[in-house]
C-alpha cells in the first residue's frame, strides 16, 4: 500500500500504460481519477477499480485545452479534497518523415504531448503547494533521448517534456513538490499497433533483454516515482527500454 490515501490523477488512463498504471495505483491505497478524452474507456477503467474495492472517479479529459484542464482539475479536487499525484500519462503519435509532415500533424502532437502537459502540471500545482507538496511524473520517452526516423513532431514533444521537467525540479523543489519523467521504450500497447511487425523484431533485437516493454513495466517506474521510497529524486528522467541500443 505504498500510495495508501494519496490522490492521483492520471490522464490517457483509459487504456495502454495509462490503465495499468491507473490499476497498479488504485491497489497500492491511492484513489484515482482516471481522465481521458475517451470518458468510456475512463468509466470502464473506474469500474474495474470499484469492482476490485478501490476508489476511483472517470473524468472527461482533453489535455490540450486549457479550460478542460481547468474543469476537469477542479472536479478532482472537489470530489476527493486534494491531488497529491499527477501522472501525465496522455499521448498520441502522427508519423510522418520532416519533409511530408503537415503542420497539422505538428500542431496536433505538440498540443497534446507538450503543451498537455504543462497545463495539467500548472492546473495541479496551486492545490499541491496549499497541501505541503506532490509529485509530477511526465510522460518522455527514449525518442526524446535519441530521435527517431519519422518523428520529428513526437521527439520534439518528448524532448521538450525532460526539459520542463528539469526546469519544473528547480522551481517547484521549495514547495516540496517532486518532478521527473519516465522515458518508456517500445511498449506493447495500442500505440504500436500500425508498427510493422519487422521493425518490432529490429528492436528486440536491438534490446539486450530481447522483448518489447509491457505496460506494466511503465507503471511499476510510475508507482516508485510516486511513492516515498522516490522522496530524494527529482529533475530525473528514468529510461524504462530494456537496455535498447540506438
Amino acid at each position: 500500500m505504498r500510495l495508501k490515501d494519496k490522490v492521483a490523477l492520471i490522464t490517457g488512463a483509459g487504456q495502454g500504460i495509462g490503465r495499468t498504471t491507473a490499476l497498479t495505483f488504485a491497489r497500492e491505497g491511492a484513489k484515482v481519477a482516471v481522465a481521458d478524452i475517451n470518458m468510456a474507456a475512463a468509466s470502464a477503467v473506474a469500474a474495474e477499480i470499484a469492482q476490485a474495492d478501490g476508489e476511483a472517479m472517470p473524468i472527461f479529459l482533453d489535455v490540450s485545452r486549457a479550460e478542460s484542464v481547468e474543469l476537469a482539475v477542479q472536479m478532482v479536487a472537489e470530489h476527493f479534497g486534494r491531488i497529491d499525484v499527477l501522472v501525465n500519462n496522455a499521448g498520441i503519435t502522427r508519423d510522418a518523415r520532416m519533409q511530408k509532415l503537415s503542420e497539422e500533424q505538428f500542431d496536433t502532437v505538440i498540443d497534446v504531448n507538450l503543451k498537455g502537459v504543462w497545463l495539467c502540471a500548472k492546473a495541479v500545482t496551486p492545490l499541491m503547494i496549499a497541501s505541503g507538496g506532490g509529485v509530477i511524473i511526465n510522460a518522455a520517452s527514449i525518442v526524446g533521448l535519441h530521435g527517431n526516423f519519422g518523428q520529428t513532431n513526437y521527439v520534439a514533444a518528448k524532448a521538450g517534456v525532460i526539459g520542463m521537467t528539469k526546469t519544473w525540479a528547480r522551481e517547484l523543489g521549495p514547495n516540496n513538490i517532486r518532478v521527473n519523467a519516465i522515458a518508456p521504450g517500445f511498449t506493447e500497447t495500442e500505440m504500436l499497433a500500425t508498427v510493422p511487425e519487422k521493425v518490432l523484431d529490429s528492436v528486440r533485437e536491438r534490446t539486450p533483454l530481447r522483448r518489447l516493454a509491457q505496460p506494466e513495466d511503465i507503471a511499476n517506474a510510475y508507482l516508485f516515482l510516486a511513492s516515498d521510497e522516490a522522496g530524494f529524486i527529482t529533475g530525473v528522467t528514468l529510461s524504462v527500454d530494456g537496455g535498447l541500443l540506438f
